[in-house]
């Protein structure tokens, strides 16, 4: 059977961990997934064409060359051989594709929680700041037990996921645990854009510049913030803080435009795979937003892929100091390869990519320079910690209300550069 060729463009590549992209459509799911995706989709509904085209496409582009047969007798033997692909690696029915797509513009439709799989648990990490969650009362660290009633016992994030997005009604019924207590919410989901930055400054010079994700809108996000930060001081920056923290990743391409506004030269970023166009050395171009005032980078357990690229960039090119814990380690690339006329598509791990000291950091992460364990904080938690709650005349390194250990640290590194 003849098969279409898709050239993949640059554009399509991503560095983005499962949990970034698969359910944006409902929820922010937390990425420390390690089942494959593809056993969750009913194999049954695809047919034998769509079958052949995703078979051929892995043949073709999958970063490890496997050994799979050309043909299958059954579901469950089509099943088996997608079994043997990464956990990143994903077909995508037409409403994953546009929320995908969504995700990527910094918006979707959903209730606007994070959350994680834990001892068989979905546990809530974080709310996304004005999003039905949040306004509900949801909270870091609740446990949902039910929705609409039915109980999530032994189910997945997937699973989960699923549940929600078939709700009849737009109002979905979360059950929570928490202090030992169940409590319902009713939440109606609805469209979030997602601020992918925001920022603080200190009294001193010293800006807070808080990336959550990385998404086509996060460099002209990151340019602008920093400029605001400079205009409110008046003058160029001291010193600026990055925070990395519970950052899940994005797209490979603004991870590399970020990191090339803070470098004059070096390498950012180099990927490798099967097929030619996976096979990329991203140099950083002349010209520094900062001047050359130093930066403090803070990383933790679920900083991942795209956050993990700025971060390695920085370091290795001495240009910034890590601080903080070994971040995730997701270091594979993704490519969107359209299936059938283009409303399907499949994500597929195409590439995977090597920090500019020529290391992988796939199932390893970064490491930081300065090792510091903290548990990690939600959006929240951070704008609260960096505001200058005493008043302009209170420098914010100094308000008692300060407790976060790696932003004390960053303050005390970056003010003696």
């Amino acid at each position: 059977m003849p098969h279409t060729q898709y050239k993949i463009k640059p554009l399509q590549h991503y560095a983005i961990t499962r949990a970034y992209i698969c359910y944006l459509l409902l929820i922010s799911v937390f990425l420390c997934l390690s089942f494959n995706s593809f056993a969750l989709t009913n194999v049954g509904d695809l047919k034998s064409q769509q079958k052949s085209e995703i078979l051929f496409n892995i043949h073709a582009y999958y970063v490890e060359d496997l050994a799979l047969q050309q043909s299958f007798e059954s579901n469950q033997q089509f099943e088996a051989l997608l079994a043997q692909l990464d956990p990143y690696s994903k077909y995508l029915n037409e409403q994953e594709l546009e929320a995908l797509f969504s995700s990527t513009n910094g918006r979707y439709t959903g209730l606007g929680i994070e959350v994680k799989q834990q001892d068989q648990k979905i546990v809530i990490i974080n709310t996304i700041n004005n999003s039905p969650a949040a306004l509900a009362g949801i909270q870091k660290n609740d446990v949902v037990l039910a929705i609409n009633q039915q109980p999530i016992v032994n189910k997945n994030i997937d699973q989960v996921a699923q549940m929600i997005k078939s709700s009849d009604t737009a109002s979905v019924i979360l059950t929570i645990e928490r202090a030992m207590q169940a409590m319902d919410f009713d939440i109606i989901r609805s469209e979030i854009n997602i601020e992918s930055v925001t920022s603080s400054l200190s009294s001193f010079g010293i800006g807070y510049l808080a990336i959550n994700s990385f998404s086509n809108h996060t460099l002209h996000d990151v340019a602008r913030h920093i400029t605001v930060l400079q205009s409110n001081y008046g003058s160029a920056l001291s010193g600026l803080v990055i925070d990395l923290r519970d950052n899940p990743g994005g797209t490979l391409q603004s991870a590399v435009a970020v990191s090339d506004l803070f470098l004059q030269s070096g390498t950012i970023v180099t990927t490798k795979g099967r097929f030619y166009d996976a096979n990329q050395h991203y140099r950083a171009k002349k010209g520094d937003i900062l001047n050359g005032a130093p930066i403090a980078v803070l990383i933790n357990e679920n900083s991942a892929s795209a956050a993990e690229i700025l971060a390695a960039a920085l370091k290795d090119n001495h240009r910034a100091t890590l601080i903080g814990s070994q971040s995730f380690g997701k270091g594979s690339v993704q490519s969107l390869i359209p299936l059938g006329n283009g409303n399907t598509a499949l994500k597929l791990t195409t590439a995977r990519y090597f920090t500019p000291s020529g290391q992988s950091i796939d199932g390893v992460g970064v490491t930081p320079d300065v090792a510091i364990n903290q548990s990690g904080l939600s959006q929240i938690d951070k704008v609260v910690i960096i505001k200058n709650e005493q008043g302009s005349d209170d420098p914010l390194w100094q308000n008692s209300d300060v407790t976060d250990p790696l932003l004390l640290k960053a303050q005390q590194l970056l003010t003696m550069k």
